[in-house]
């Protein structure tokens, strides 16, 4: 099932990992080994998570890598969706 308006998956990182252990910017980024300025462009939605940081982020949290990959994947696809009527594609068939 699709979700409507999914948020970046940032905005659940800072809501539900970062907000709750009193965790600054920079604390996170120094735990997670990441520069400053890349975690904040994901948490600012600037940037996305990639495979990498969707395993750094199931190790630091103890959540799964999968779960943050997911996040981002639906949050890009409602997004692209958007966009489909201004697609210009033929349909292909076997003829």
């Amino acid at each position: 099932m699709k979700m409507h308006n999914p948020p970046h998956p940032g905005e659940v990182l800072r809501q539900l990992c970062l907000e709750p252990l009193n965790l600054t910017v920079t604390d996170a980024a120094r735990s997670l080994g990441v520069s400053r300025k890349a975690l904040s462009s994901i948490l600012n939605g600037r940037a996305g998570i990639s495979p990498e940081m969707a395993v750094r982020l199931s190790m630091a949290f103890d959540t799964s890598a999968e779960s943050w990959l997911n996040q981002q994947v639906q949050y890009d696809l409602w997004h692209a969706e958007k966009g489909r009527k201004s697609l210009h594609v033929e349909k292909l068939s076997a003829a």
